[in-house]
């Protein structure tokens, strides 16, 4: 069995490693996929510096990146529909496949969901391997950056599309990469606006680039103040909780009209207090989201891109497999979109701002 590069934590502890380590094998049922670009993901951060989730969750040594796209180069005994050649995607979340969701087909239920990169070897490396119920295959032409980040584009897909946002007024708070896409997404689904939240101007200044009509800084001004500029009488109708504060809920509780619906994605690292009374007497629903339905969402997202889509603006970093360094310390900095490592380079000197790659004719999907 050769060797390949990967970016290993190697020790339970602070820091990650470039390294020599076994090339997988594609099993029954499985891909063999050489990898072409990753995404890093806030969860590659916290298991870079090594807090108390990763310390709990993690188990050295260990391949990271769950966000990835490649090129199959091999397929295990019962593959059928993925081929050598396919440029591919993959779904992070590996199910069981017997528990009561799964089993009814709500497969991004599954109560035994293992994380690629989190609790199995992931895609930080110069080849992955997936069960091919994971792969997702493109069958148009595609940025290979974007294909990269499909697993958080997914999460802002199911965030924006779980209630119906056509003609709503929305609310978004967190401009993080997920919240920008999702602000970009919810104007192409026809919002009748759109309003971010943060307190980054480098990350509003995104959101302006992919439509929202109000990218809002919490520390100098209130969200209530907008309301009256965008002819808002009521509430917003829509809310995407992205950032994980306990005060973004708190204030999007507030400024929901009655009857409202609230998605939440952002994961908080403490309890958050919440007006329950608020919740009751204005009849709001709040939803849950993690991940992404399978494979509905990837759909979603497909056709979301063919139909005139563009998330390019939230990718704004790339680096080669050698400035793993460089390219972590950007996405821990802040400023910054969506960070890509290419698996093909070392150095990123080399790398276009875009490159396509064509594939099969298009399809319906």
């Amino acid at each position: 069995m050769f060797a390949m590069r990967a970016l290993v934590k190697t020790t339970a502890g602070p820091g990650l490693e470039l390294t020599d380590v076994p090339t997988p094998k594609a099993g029954a049922g499985q891909v063999l996929i050489k990898v072409l670009r990753t995404g890093i993901c806030g969860t590659d951060l916290h298991i870079d510096s090594w807090d108390d989730w990763a310390s709990r969750v993690v188990r050295a040594p260990l391949v990271l990146g769950h966000e990835f796209v490649g090129e199959v180069v091999g397929t295990g005994p019962g593959v059928k529909d993925v081929r050598p050649g396919d440029t591919v995607s993959g779904e992070g979340h590996l199910v069981c496949g017997t528990c009561r969701n799964c089993m009814a087909g709500r497969r991004h239920l599954c109560i035994r969901t293992i994380g690629l990169g989190v609790h199995t070897d992931g895609a930080f490396a110069e080849y992955v391997v997936l069960p091919e119920s994971n792969v997702w295959v493109h069958r148009h032409e595609i940025d290979l950056d974007v294909a990269a980040i499909f697993d958080p584009f997914g999460n802002a897909v199911h965030t924006a599309l779980a209630f119906p946002v056509l003609n709503e007024d929305v609310l978004i708070t967190g401009a993080g990469p997920i919240g920008i896409m999702a602000a970009a997404i919810a104007r192409h689904a026809g919002a009748r606006s759109v309003v971010i939240t943060d307190v980054s101007e480098y990350r509003l200044e995104l959101a302006r680039k992919v439509g929202a009509t109000v990218a809002l800084d919490v520390s100098k001004e209130p969200i209530a103040d907008v309301m009256p500029e965008l002819g808002m009488s009521e509430g917003f109708d829509v809310g995407m909780e992205m950032s994980g504060r306990a005060d973004a809920l708190q204030e999007m509780v507030a400024t929901m009209r009655p009857g409202g619906r609230i998605a939440v994605l952002g994961l908080p690292t403490g309890d958050v207090p919440l007006d329950m009374a608020t919740v009751v007497t204005r009849m709001l629903t709040l939803r849950g989201i993690y991940g992404r339905e399978m494979y509905e969402t990837w759909y979603a997202m497909s056709v979301l891109l063919r139909a005139g889509l563009d998330i390019g603006p939230v990718i704004t970093h790339r680096f080669g497999y050698e400035q793993h360094t460089e390219a972590f310390a950007a996405a821990r900095s802040g400023r910054c979109g969506k960070v890509v490592i290419d698996w093909t380079r070392p150095t990123a000197e080399a790398v276009p701002a875009a490159e396509a790659v064509p594939t099969a004719a298009p399809t319906a999907v």
